[in-house]
């Protein structure tokens, strides 16, 4: 009887041995049992050129990874690695034999074996393998410019045409010297494109260039030729008094959340001055950035005068340096044109477009922007009331607005901005019928000559 109790007994711790391995092995991480990852970036396509970016994750660690080229005639190990200490994580930037940019074929696949470090499958660890078929594209695309403005000035506008092809296009754009890729529409027949540009005030050098790139990667940059021509703007000094920070800025500061609780007038005034108007560009930019992706047949527009009988009050591009008791206090960028007639005088754009805005602005008051396609948007600030909507279209001629003096302005006046793509330029030049025949007109014209004649 003892025995047989003795017998049951070491059945049973048998049996709890068993079963405390067995949930060991199935909960401990070194018995873990799912594969590795394998990632490789790839949209489909290979140029043969840039080496193939491959990342293999694993809980337990990756103990060993192969990654093998094969062709219909062969198959070429790319790389091979057995891990001394298997990382959880291992990134690889492949490069392809040297052999490869010679091949002939169409498509490759690109075979990824992986094993990581688990003890599970008997210590064997878990393996994966993958397969990708990638399709072989080492041809650049072709771009040719077809007219473009002779000249772009400091802080101006210009205008591109140019034909673009690649049966596996991605990405089309103007590649400015200060990094800012202007984005371009379809125009008049299929393969061509047009763009407008801008060179910012505050840049000293400039150059452009097209740049398209295939879904491979494969890429071109196509030089836009330009007359640059350099311009100066005011710097204007000016010295805060108390009326003006007891006044306007008092009044400024009761509206706006950043000043709130700060009661000395220099800091508010540096907080309205510079973070205010820094939120409050922020927006315009993002709303005038966007530009539409439809093609388009030709892009007419006529001189820009928004306010009859407008005297120029304050120029476009003014560095305003404030100082208070002969000590320096801010800084701010004056990127619009003031004008000025009569109070609360009808504000009558002369070029159709679609409202993208007609809000409140802070520093900008009442506040519409009109797109007028390509990118090409007119603000006008500083409004009494708005007569418009976002949304709605806008006919030439009509009154988007009056004039008025919300926001930080200190008479009735119009604050008339012009903007390409997000970046402020001069709005005299599309005030001057002249400078648009030279620099929109005729480039549109001269490009639909060429492309009729293929």
């Amino acid at each position: 009887m003892r025995n047989s109790n003795k017998s049951s007994l070491g059945i049973l711790v048998l049996l709890a041995l068993i079963v405390g391995g067995v949930i060991y092995i199935f909960n401990s991480a070194m018995f873990e049992r799912d594969v590795p990852e394998i990632k490789m970036a790839n949209n489909g396509f290979w140029n043969l050129k840039d080496p193939l970016k491959i990342e293999i994750t694993d809980a337990s660690g990756v103990k060993a990874y192969k990654v093998i080229l094969k062709t219909a005639a062969e198959e070429t190990v790319l790389f091979h690695e057995q891990v001394v200490e298997p990382k959880t994580s291992v990134t690889l930037e492949v490069k392809p034999p040297r052999s490869a940019y010679a091949m002939k074929e169409n498509k490759v696949t690109v075979r990824i074996e992986a094993l990581d470090a688990s003890k599970w499958n008997f210590l064997k660890g878990n393996s994966v393998t993958t397969e990708t078929t990638l399709e072989i594209d080492k041809k650049k695309p072709q771009v040719s410019v077809l007219s473009n403005s002779y000249k772009i000035t400091k802080g101006g506008s210009a205008l591109v045409i140019f034909k673009a092809e690649d049966e596996n296009l991605k990405d089309l754009y103007i590649l400015s010297s200060f990094d800012k890729k202007f984005k371009v529409q379809p125009f008049y027949k299929e393969g061509f494109y047009i763009g407008l540009f801008a060179w910012p005030v505050g840049q000293t050098e400039f150059k452009v260039d097209v740049v398209a790139e295939d879904k491979a990667g494969n890429f071109t940059k196509t030089y836009i030729p330009l007359y640059l021509k350099d311009a100066e703007y005011r710097v204007s000094n000016i010295a805060l008094t108390d009326g003006f920070l007891k006044g306007k800025i008092a009044e400024l500061a009761d509206e706006f959340e950043e000043t709130q609780g700060i009661n000395d007038p220099i800091e508010q005034f540096k907080l309205i001055n510079e973070t205010v108007r820094a939120k409050n560009e922020k927006l315009i930019h993002s709303i005038t950035s966007n530009v539409p992706t439809d093609m388009i047949s030709d892009f007419k527009m006529t001189k820009m005068y928004p306010l009859r009988n407008g005297q120029v009050v304050a120029t476009f591009g003014d560095h305003r340096v404030y100082s208070y008791n002969e000590q320096h206090i801010s800084d701010s960028d004056h990127m619009g044109l003031d004008l000025a007639s009569n109070s609360m005088a009808d504000i009558t754009p002369q070029n159709d477009g679609d409202v993208v805005f007609s809000d409140y602005n802070g520093l900008y008051g009442n506040m519409p922007i009109i797109h007028h396609g390509l990118g090409l948007y007119t603000l006008y600030g500083h409004c009494s009331s708005t007569n418009v909507n976002s949304g709605e279209k806008f006919h030439a001629q009509s009154v988007v607005a009056n004039t008025g003096k919300t926001g930080y302005a200190m008479g009735d006046h119009l604050h008339f901005g012009v903007l390409v793509q997000g970046i402020e330029v001069r709005p005299v030049e599309w005030m001057d019928s002249t400078w648009i025949k030279l620099n929109i007109t005729d480039v549109i014209d001269t490009a639909k000559k060429t492309i009729d004649q293929n």
